[in-house]
């Protein structure tokens, strides 16, 4: 009779553990040692080089401060990012930082969060809506620099340039697309002959875009101007199986394009250092957790308020100073970006 008695208390106990665990609250319990900060890292995508970095940077500063990063990408897909973000909530994160698809589309996943009372910042791309913070570089100013490239070091003032600019979701290509174009509408005699947006960013729709350019003209192109330097790539190859050649213009300083500048086959692109930006967002993100102020640089205007954000400084990168910016702040390797270039005719190292 004892140890049935027994049996039963602790069968009650048990019971009225799992009830008590699930009552009133559906969000997942995530144990934290020592109250470890956990931030959610939402990316739209992990396909290519630049946002691979991001990633790796912004966990590794944000764990040297402490925090545990869990990261997810949605691979272009809105319904998806949005369903990762839930997920990432009922993990239990104090913080989401989100790369988004689509600047409108993630408002959802502001508002969701806001229910949960996290905030929200916008890394490297704005979202519309409530978003409490924003992230990034001067994107504008991105374009400005490809245009006054052009106009300044180039001077190249007349003539046929093509613009293949990036998603028409993605905040960022619209400031890029507005800043070559504040440039380039001042000089009369320069013709934009195609200006358009990439799907997706997709780099294949991109060269069909230089396709259609190529087949409705024969005039000489002087410039190609593209939102991101993966964009370039794929104009470069169908260009050199057309055995043509222009000047090729872009931005992100990735691997391929810096060699591509150093073999001749790229004119120039705009360096980023998403070295500043992810350690700059991982001190961001613990300061807004732990209540401490934010030292925004910028209020920007999205669709719904200003929004406080830090903008951070791009630079041009050419030839000429691809030692001293590239490789000598270790943002790529000596050998990596002369891979192809002969060792007698590499510059001093």
């Amino acid at each position: 009779m004892i140890k049935k008695s027994m049996f039963y208390i602790i069968l009650l106990v048990f019971i009225a553990i799992i009830f008590s665990s699930c009552g009133g609250n559906d969000k997942l319990e995530v144990i934290k040692k020592d109250d470890k900060i956990v931030v959610g890292f939402l990316m739209d995508t992990l396909k290519e080089e630049r946002w691979q970095r991001d990633r790796d940077i912004f966990v590794t500063e944000t764990e040297k401060l402490g925090a545990e990063v869990l990261v997810i990408a949605a691979n272009g897909d809105d319904e998806k990012q949005i369903k990762q973000a839930k997920y990432l909530l009922n993990k239990g994160v104090d913080i989401l930082v989100v790369v988004p698809h689509d600047a409108v589309v993630a408002k959802e996943i502001v508002d969701i969060a806001h229910k949960d009372n996290v905030k929200v910042i916008a890394y490297d791309r704005m979202i519309e809506g409530d978003v409490d913070y924003y992230i990034s570089f001067d994107n504008e100013k991105v374009g400005e620099l490809q245009g006054n490239y052009l106009i300044e070091n180039l001077k190249i003032t007349e003539g046929n340039v093509v613009y293949i600019g990036g998603a028409n979701t993605d905040n960022n290509a619209h400031q890029f697309r507005d800043g070559v174009i504040n440039v380039l509408e001042n000089y009369d005699e320069i013709n934009i002959l195609y200006d358009e947006y990439t799907y997706d960013w997709n780099t294949s729709v991109a060269r069909e875009h230089m396709e259609s350019v190529l087949n409705t003209t024969d005039e000489k192109i002087d410039a190609v101007i593209c939102a991101n330097d993966a964009i370039v790539g794929a104009i470069y190859s169908l260009l050199a199986e057309k055995k043509m050649k222009s000047v090729l213009m872009g931005q992100d300083a990735e691997i391929s394009a810096c060699q591509r500048i150093v073999e001749g086959k790229q004119t120039m692109t705009v360096y980023k250092d998403v070295r500043l930006l992810a350690t700059n967002a991982a001190k961001m993100v613990i300061d807004i957790v732990n209540n401490k102020e934010i030292n925004v640089t910028r209020v920007i205007q999205n669709d719904f308020k200003d929004v406080n954000s830090i903008l951070l400084d791009p630079v041009i990168v050419d030839k000429d100073n691809m030692m001293e910016l590239i490789i000598k702040s270790g943002f790529h390797k000596f050998e990596d970006v002369y891979r192809n270039i002969r060792p007698d005719d590499r510059p001093n190292y």
